[in-house]
Formats: C-alpha cells, structure tokens, sequence
C-alpha cells in the first residue's frame, strides 16, 4: 500500500504566501514523476506544475515565475512553494506521484487526499 499526504495549505491574503508539502510512504522502489495539481469550485483538475526524479521542473503558464516546486528523493517528499498569491489560485490542491511499488511490484499513480487554499482579503 503506498499513500501521499499532503499538507500546508490555508487561508492566506492576496499577495501572500504558502508552502505545500507531501510526503509519500509505503512499499516505495521508486517514485517517478511528482506532481501538484489543483482544483478550483465549479472547475476542472488542472496541472500546475511537475518535476522528474532527475529535477526537470515544468509550470502551467498561470503560475510560471511565483510557484516553485521542488523533491527530495532520500524523504519521498514534494513541495510547492507558493508566492504572490492571487484570489484566482484558490483550490484544492492535490499531490500525484507515479511510483513503482513492491511487494507486488507494481506501477502506481496515487493521490493525496487535497489541502485547501484560499486567497482572500
């Protein structure tokens, strides 16, 4: 069984910022591409940005130059380090992974359980 929890989110004013973090744990091999996505009320799950295990990072274009993502292979963690916040970044966001799991082995995509973010004066 492999989970991710990720954590960190709240209630911050425009400009603002935030840390997510996700942790994954279980029966890990190895984890592939992490990812954060987010969803908005009334939207669709979007992409907001991704790293490989080798560190290659890519944005959605509403984020480029405020959100930074980042991994740490030896902890099997994920983080999303969020400035300048606007009202328009409120969601739920949610941590993926692409993980090789043992016992069996098996290729997994998971997901965390979400952490709301709301940007509000």
């Amino acid at each position: 069984q492999v989970q991710l929890v990720d954590s960190g989110g709240g209630l911050v004013q425009p400009g603002g910022s935030l840390r997510l973090s996700c942790a994954a744990s279980g029966s890990i091999y190895s984890i592939d591409t992490m990812a954060w996505y987010r969803q908005a009320p009334g939207k669709e799950r979007e992409l907001v940005a991704t790293i490989t295990r080798s560190g290659n990072t890519n944005y959605a274009d509403s984020v480029k130059g405020r959100f930074t993502i980042s991994r740490d292979n030896a902890k099997n963690t994920v983080s999303l380090q969020m400035n300048t916040l606007k009202p328009e970044d409120t969601a739920v966001y949610y941590c993926n992974a692409g993980v090789l799991a043992m016992y069996p082995s098996r290729y997994l995509n998971v997901w965390g359980q979400g952490t709301l973010v709301t940007v509000s004066s």
